[in-house]
């Protein structure tokens, strides 16, 4: 089974830059697809971007050009790097495995605990 980390939130003027991480242990992730999403409370959690096994790569139509997902096989980590942010990117951010590329989070099967982002205006 394996557990996922994220770290590398925090508070951000609009416009500015952040860089989370989802550090992967108990069990390699090159095999699988990661994801990243968002939720704020009262709400669904909503898709970001994702990043398959091949390095193929998907994003939702309101990060693409900002953000950025890469992946480290070696390091088995997927960081996120957000630019451009605004005050609607506030949320708290997961990133989640799963064995498919797919913006949906019913498909993923671990996830770690979050971390919050917020963007101040």
């Amino acid at each position: 089974q394996a557990q996922l980390v994220e770290s590398g939130g925090g508070l951000v003027q609009a416009g500015g830059s952040l860089r989370l991480s989802c550090a992967a242990s108990g069990r390699t992730f090159s095999s699988y697809g990661v994801g990243w999403f968002r939720q704020v409370p009262g709400k669904e959690r909503e898709f970001v971007a994702v990043v398959f096994k091949s390095g193929a790569s998907l994003y939702a139509d309101s990060v693409k050009g900002r953000f950025t997902i890469s992946r480290d096989n070696v390091k088995n980590t997927v960081n996120l790097q957000m630019n451009s942010l605004k005050p609607e990117d506030t949320a708290v951010y997961y990133c989640g495995a799963g064995s498919t590329l797919s913006n949906v989070p019913s498909r993923y099967d671990y996830w770690g605990q979050g971390t919050q982002v917020t963007v101040s205006s």
